[in-house]
């Protein structure tokens, strides 16, 4: 287990030292004999141009250079400030070596290559009531992802498997997910990964606060290019046309926005999947060759085989779906691991069916909770806590 007992007890006292750079009394003088709680600080003189958050009147001021110690109480303060809708309760790194459960040592280094250069893929699982929802499904995409992005785990499949259920179980996380990356490795900040010393391993355990969302939201056709499929199938960090797409949506009053591939049949939303019911009470879900291939998606087309035989579908089909037939349809869905089953009212000016969450979405979405819950052993891994 790692652990930060070996660092130096921190020397920074309060107030902060970045909240209040402009006032002087509290940054020590480099050339003063003495240096008030902060010893042995050594202090930068720069322009006030070069740091936006500072008062732009003032033209000069002493910006610290902190000890490793001083770093991390800085670290926890700032975490300490921050009080989100998540809260971070584990993380592994291969680059220390362990786990930590402070939030303030949840970091990577710099020269990471997926920092600076977006080379690396991630991949998420659930955590519901103990136990990992879909991890073996979701690991393997996770490989593939990073076998298509030329990136050597520094681990087999087997030990990678064992470090993320040890990385929950010291999280003691009982509800949550669990998102973890694989990266190039820090090394240096060239555009090649050939300066990196090896591949870099991270997890982090998720607690979620809020529960799923079942109400039916608005989305709208993105005008932000889609990933060519080379990208679109691979799970990387490089998500950057999917952030502009969701703010475009957003901006509209939407939740999210709708992809349409090259041909302009539909194709997937932001992070997550898109089905449809249609008029003939089939559900229609589209190829997965130009988008990411939805472990949530995969499982629901297998879940909806019951609702078939109950006769709440006449038939299940993966097709090519065009946008009139998407917004004539009976029902639409957004399916993901971060949203299960969401349903869709409207689309563009179409409102889709009579305007209402729909009762197979509704369905589907109740066996998803209920796979998560008491699913078989494929798919429900428990955690040793």
């Amino acid at each position: 287990m790692f652990s930060l007992e070996f660092l130096p007890k921190p020397v920074l006292q309060k107030p902060h030292l970045f909240s209040k750079l402009v006032d002087h009394s509290l940054v020590p003088n480099a050339s003063s004999p003495k240096h008030g709680s902060i010893r042995g600080i050594r202090t930068l003189r720069i322009s006030i141009q070069s740091v936006g958050s500072v008062d732009s009147k003032t033209e000069i001021s002493n910006v610290p250079v902190l000890s490793c110690s001083e770093v991390l109480e800085e670290l926890k303060t700032y975490r300490e400030k921050i009080k989100g809708k998540q809260q971070y309760l584990a993380m592994y790194s291969s680059v220390f070596g362990g786990i930590t459960t402070d939030p303030a040592a949840m970091v990577i280094p710099m020269d990471d290559h997926m920092v600076h250069r977006g080379h690396g893929v991630f991949d998420t699982a659930a955590i519901m009531d103990g136990y990992l929802y879909e991890l073996d499904q979701h690991l393997d995409r996770f490989l593939r992802s990073a076998s298509s992005s030329k990136i050597d785990p520094p681990f087999d499949r087997e030990i990678i498997r064992k470090l993320l259920i040890q990385t929950v179980s010291a999280s003691k996380c009982r509800k949550g997910s669990l998102r973890y990356w694989l990266s190039a490795g820090p090394g240096d900040f060239q555009l090649s990964p050939s300066g990196c010393d090896k591949s870099s391993l991270y997890a982090i355990v998720i607690q979620d606060i809020l529960p799923f969302n079942s109400s039916g939201v608005k989305v709208v056709t993105s005008s932000i290019p889609i990933k060519p499929p080379q990208f679109a199938t691979t799970k990387s960090v490089n998500y950057l046309p999917n952030v502009l797409s969701k703010m475009e949506a957003e901006e509209a009053g939407a939740f999210v926005g709708i992809w349409l591939d090259s041909d302009g049949f539909v194709a997937e939303g932001p992070n997550m999947n898109v089905a449809f019911v249609s008029k003939d009470k089939e559900l229609i879900m589209p190829y997965f060759d130009k988008i990411l291939s939805g472990c949530t998606a995969k499982r629901v087309l297998t879940l909806a085989e019951c609702l078939v035989k109950e006769g709440k579908l006449k038939g299940i089909r993966v097709k090519n779906v065009t946008v009139d037939e998407g917004k004539k349809s009976d029902e639409m869905m957004l399916i993901g691991s971060g949203v299960l089953v969401r349903p869709v009212v409207q689309w563009d000016d179409q409102v889709i069916g009579d305007g209402k969450e729909g009762p197979v979405t509704q369905s589907l979405l109740n066996l998803i909770v209920e796979d998560m819950k008491s699913g078989p052993p494929p798919v429900r891994i428990p955690v040793p806590y």
